[in-house]
């Protein structure tokens, strides 16, 4: 399924890339005729961290276009992903299991990004820590990776999320929100908590990366039928991520100048954010078992009912195949 323009523009706008000196032509052999260009369409979060695919071009083999679209959050991804209106895609863990659980044809086989969230107050509000929030209004999407590694870490001292007050406010409109004292703090993605504290709004509380689930954020996922009809240019996307998620973290004022000018950000704010930016790819058993521990917390927190057949929604397969090679 292609996306329509009207579609396109409805989610953000489409940024095509076009394919840059060939290096890593090899795990497609010959590759495809310049006559037969192939679109490939990548929808990624409009979040520093999920930035890589943005890097893909200077990677990307001959025969090959990328158009990556932004979205605004992980669910509208992993939909895109579902429907086949993209074919990959980079977004939370937390939207790929409740797809899976509602068996959805979701297969997650690689990493984008650990780390990426931050707990943050309104600044001089005399909340230093997670049991400070108690009462509070604090900003929450849910559905997401943040919203679970947070319930988690209330769990963890013995509260919940009926000691605070949680208001649904999108990611973008995070630091805002806080700003105008609309919520007394909220559980924010890259770069809005690097932004709270530029502007001077805002202070950390915490970066949540202390329970079980370590800092397991964004995965690389794709449709289950491309999985199986399409393996080389699975392979070959993966090795796009390796490549564009260590090319961005090793270059990264390239980073922050590719998040400025692609989501139009503050450079400050996404200068301070990148360090607590981990771009990744390898789904390593590590990564598999914060995944398991990650769904078994959602399952206690009641946000899924069942756990997914893990056996469907991950496939470690092409990791483990471009482990050998890289």
């Amino acid at each position: 399924m292609r996306l329509a323009r009207r579609t396109l523009l409805g989610s953000g706008l489409a940024a095509p890339l076009l394919a840059a000196p060939l290096l890593g032509a090899s795990l497609l052999g010959s590759g495809a005729r310049a006559a037969e260009t192939v679109t490939i369409r990548v929808g990624v979060m409009k979040l520093v961290h999920s930035m890589a695919p943005y890097f893909y071009a200077r990677f990307l083999p001959a025969g090959y276009r990328l158009e990556i679209i932004p979205f605004s959050t992980p669910t509208d991804v992993k939909d895109a992903v579902v429907t086949r209106s993209v074919d990959y895609g980079t977004f939370g863990i937390a939207a790929a299991i409740l797809g899976a659980v509602a068996h959805q044809p979701v297969v997650v086989y690689g990493s984008e990004c650990n780390k990426g969230m931050a707990v943050v107050a309104r600044k001089g509000a005399h909340i230093d820590s997670i049991r400070d929030l108690k009462g509070k209004k604090v900003g929450i999407l849910p559905g997401t990776t943040q919203q679970v590694f947070f319930l988690e870490r209330l769990h963890m001292l013995g509260m919940s999320e009926r000691d605070i007050r949680p208001v649904r406010v999108g990611f973008a409109d995070m630091p805002a929100a806080l700003a105008r004292g609309d919520i007394d703090a909220y559980v924010g993605a890259e770069p809005g908590p690097s932004l709270s504290l530029v502007n001077g709004t805002g202070k950390i509380v915490e970066y949540p990366y202390s329970t079980p689930m370590g800092s397991l954020n964004m995965i690389l996922a794709t449709h289950r039928e491309t999985l199986a009809k399409r393996p080389k240019e699975v392979l070959m996307m993966l090795d796009l991520q390796r490549q564009g998620s260590a090319y961005a973290m090793s270059h990264p004022d390239e980073l922050v100048a590719m998040t400025v000018a692609k989501l139009g950000l503050n450079k400050d704010a996404v200068a301070r954010a990148v360090p607590n930016v981990q771009l990744d790819w390898q789904m390593t058993p590590k990564m598999i078992a914060e995944v398991r521990s990650y769904a078994d917390h959602m399952l206690a927190l009641k946000q899924i009912r069942s756990l997914p057949d893990f056996n469907t929604l991950l496939d470690p397969g092409p990791s483990q195949e471009l482990a050998k090679r890289a």
